[in-house]
């Protein structure tokens, strides 16, 4: 999908996600002395304004307009403020080093994944984090929803392939199962965690 088409998408209703963060983002960053974070593909806004409310200095980036008009909106409701960027995030780079970049579920072919996990890695200061979820490879046949495209898929060996020789330490690299509601079985993540070593 391009820009326009989220934008359709976006328009199309009221939240397509949920206004809640993903489970994920809590479970690994609650807790974490905020600085500051980009969320990259932030859609309509949900883990850059949890982190928002805790904190963090946050940059939301997404190619759609529509998703970040919706962010901006939820944004002024819960009280807090984001910088929200409209890019594609096959041109982006950060105009300085950040404390966490977050990628949550940026389910796109490995030509652009790989370039944008690494400009992600190359992003974080000294001591940052990279934290990439994502519907992993195995959800296709073994887990529920997500996308039915097996090149957007992937696994938490070829996050770790993106940023071989950038000098980050892994944290975690596995899959995670996440409880859908009204489904029997859950779906399959990814979940990396990366940092750059002070």
């Amino acid at each position: 999908m391009d820009a326009a088409a989220w934008d359709t998408r976006y328009a199309a209703s009221g939240l397509i996600w949920t206004a809640e963060p993903n489970r994920w983002v809590t479970e690994v960053l609650a807790g974490r002395p905020p600085g500051t974070a980009v969320d990259l593909a932030c859609g309509e806004g949900r883990n850059a304004i949890w982190l928002a409310e805790r904190g963090w200095a946050v940059t939301g980036v997404d190619f759609s307009a529509a998703a970040l008009d919706k962010a901006s909106v939820l944004a002024h409701q819960r009280g807090v403020r984001v910088d929200w960027q409209l890019a594609d995030l096959a041109d982006w780079r950060t105009r300085q080093p950040v404390d966490l970049v977050l990628l949550a579920y940026l389910q796109v072919s490995e030509q652009l994944r790989r370039p944008v996990h690494r400009a992600a890695a190359q992003a974080l200061e000294t001591g940052g984090t990279l934290l990439v979820i994502g519907h992993d490879s195995t959800n296709l046949t073994h887990g529920v929803g997500g996308p039915q495209d097996p090149a957007v898929l992937f696994a938490p060996d070829d996050v770790l392939a993106d940023v071989d020789g950038l000098g980050l330490t892994v944290a975690r690299a596995e899959r995670v199962h996440r409880p859908v509601e009204g489904r029997p079985h859950p779906a399959i993540d990814v979940l990396v965690e990366l940092r750059r070593p002070a």
